[in-house]
C-alpha cells in the first residue's frame, strides 16, 4: 500500500485542476459545520476571513475589507485561511488578531466551491451560532454546478459587482448584496519610483497589461492585448507594451504560449518579478495606458486601481468592471458574446458565455490615446473621479448595518 502512495499522488496531480477541486470540496462538504438557523444576531463586529497572506484577488478583497471596516470604525478580527487551502504560498506577512467574540459576524472571502474545505478545517466553535456571510467573486453570467453545495453553508452572500451578484443570486433565493471593493477608502499609494526603476524608457508611450496566471490565461486573454498592440503600433520603438505576469510558474504552458507570441517583438517586454504592493502601484502609475482585454471579470482590480491612479484605461466593455466604468471615464472596447471555453476546466460551465473583445476596436483606442496626449489627460482624471465616487465605503457600510451593527453615517 505504501509503495502505491507516490503513484496515487502523481495520478492526483495529473488530474485537471477543476476535477481535483471538485473532488476535494465534495469530500469536505460531508464534514463542514452547517449554519445556525435562524440567522444569529450580530452585535460585536466582523471577522474577516480570507487568504490574507497570499497575493490573490480574494486575498486582496479581504485586506481591502479590513481596511475599509477600520475606516468605518467597525470592530474587526482578521483570520488568515490561506494555510487551510491547497497550494498555499504566503507572500505577505501575517496579521495579528485577538480571538473574536461570539456575537461577531463571519465574512468568508472564499468562493462557494472551496467553502466546505475551509469550514471543515476551522474550529467548529468558530462557526456554530454565528452569522456567516460569503464574499464571492465569479466571472461568468451563470455559476458552475460546483457552487451549489457551498450555498448551504452561508446565510447570505456579498459580491463585488452587480454582474457577480446576478450570477450567484439563484443559489440563495436572492440573499445577495452588491458590495464593490472599497478601493477609494484606502486608494493605492505608489512608491516613489520612476520609470528607470523598472527599466522603462522615458521617451516611449508605455502600455501596461497586468494579470495573474493563477486567474486563468483564457479569461485574462493577454494574447488579445498583444494582438491589439501589434495592430496599433507594429514594431515602433517609441511604443512599448509591458506584460506584468504574476505567478508565471503556476501555468508554465500558458506562459510559454505568451513568451512565444512576443519573442519576435522588440517593443514588447515580459515582467515576472513579484513586486511589493507599493512598487506594483508605482509601475501602474508609470504607464501611459492600462489595457485589459479580458473575456470576463468578476470585478477588475487592476483597471480599478489604474483609474484611481489617474491612468487612462482601455478595457472590454462587459462584466464586473462595468460596476465602476462607463464610456465617460474609460475607453470601452466592443465585444461579442461567445461560448466560454477554458482548457483548464475552471470555467467549463454548460451554456455559459463570455466576451470576445474586438481587436480592431481596441487597436483604434490605443492609437487614439497614443497619438493624443490631451485625450489621455482628460480620460485619466475622469476615470479617477468616477472610481473615487463609485468605489467608496457606502455599500459596505449599508451591508454591515443590515447585519445589525451600528455604523456612523
Amino acid at each position: 500500500m505504501l509503495k502505491s502512495l507516490p503513484f496515487l499522488h502523481r495520478a492526483w496531480r495529473a488530474l485537471p485542476l477543476g476535477p481535483r477541486r471538485r473532488a476535494l470540496a465534495g469530500a469536505a462538504a460531508l464534514f463542514a459545520p452547517r449554519i445556525t438557523r435562524p440567522p444569529p444576531s450580530v452585535r460585536e463586529g466582523v471577522i474577516v476571513a480570507g487568504e490574507l497572506t497570499r497575493a490573490s484577488g480574494l486575498g486582496e478583497s479581504a485586506r481591502l475589507m479590513l481596511r475599509a471596516l477600520d475606516a468605518l470604525d467597525v470592530a474587526t478580527w482578521a483570520l488568515d485561511i490561506g494555510p487551510l487551502l491547497p497550494a498555499h504560498d504566503p507572500a505577505l506577512p501575517a496579521l495579528a488578531s485577538a480571538p473574536p467574540p461570539r456575537d461577531a459576524a463571519l465574512v468568508l472571502h472564499v468562493n462557494a466551491p472551496m467553502l466546505p474545505v475551509v469550514l471543515a478545517r476551522l474550529p467548529r466553535a468558530l462557526v456554530r451560532g454565528r452569522r456567516v456571510v460569503g464574499f464571492w467573486a465569479w466571472e461568468l453570467p451563470i455559476v458552475s454546478p460546483t457552487w451549489h453545495a457551498g450555498a448551504r453553508f452561508v446565510h447570505e452572500a456579498w459580491a463585488p459587482s452587480d454582474f457577480t451578484a446576478a450570477a450567484v443570486a439563484p443559489l440563495l433565493g436572492g440573499r445577495v448584496r452588491t458590495v464593490p471593493h472599497p478601493l477609494a477608502v484606502a486608494p493605492p499609494v505608489p512608491a516613489a519610483l520612476g520609470r528607470a526603476a523598472f527599466g522603462l524608457p522615458d521617451d516611449a508611450l508605455v502600455v501596461l497589461v497586468a494579470f495573474n496566471l493563477a486567474s486563468s490565461f483564457e479569461r485574462k486573454n493577454p494574447l488579445a492585448a498583444v494582438a491589439a498592440f501589434r495592430a496599433a503600433f507594429g514594431a515602433r520603438a517609441d511604443r512599448l507594451l509591458l506584460l506584468k505576469v504574476g505567478n508565471a510558474g503556476h501555468a508554465p504552458a500558458d506562459f510559454e504560449r505568451l513568451a512565444a507570441a512576443v519573442a519576435d517583438a522588440p517593443n514588447i517586454r515580459l515582467e515576472t518579478r513579484t513586486l511589493p504592493v507599493a512598487d506594483a502601484h508605482a509601475l501602474t502609475a508609470a504607464a501611459d495606458i492600462v489595457l485589459s482585454l479580458h473575456r470576463s471579470e468578476g470585478f477588475g482590480l487592476v483597471p480599478a486601481e489604474a483609474m484611481l491612479l489617474g491612468r487612462p484605461v482601455v478595457a472590454t466593455g462587459w462584466s464586473g468592471n462595468m460596476t465602476f466604468m462607463d464610456d465617460s471615464c474609460a475607453a470601452l472596447v466592443d465585444y461579442r458574446l461567445v461560448p466560454a471555453r477554458d482548457p483548464r476546466g475552471v470555467y467549463a460551465v454548460p451554456g455559459a458565455t463570455w466576451a470576445e473583445p474586438d481587436i480592431a476596436h481596441a487597436a483604434e483606442w490605443l492609437r487614439r490615446l497614443g497619438d493624443d496626449p490631451g485625450l489621455r489627460a482628460r480620460l485619466g482624471p475622469a476615470g479617477q473621479v468616477a472610481a473615487r465616487a463609485r468605489l467608496g465605503a457606502a455599500p459596505l457600510a449599508e451591508a454591515v448595518r443590515a447585519l445589525g451593527l451600528a455604523v456612523p453615517a
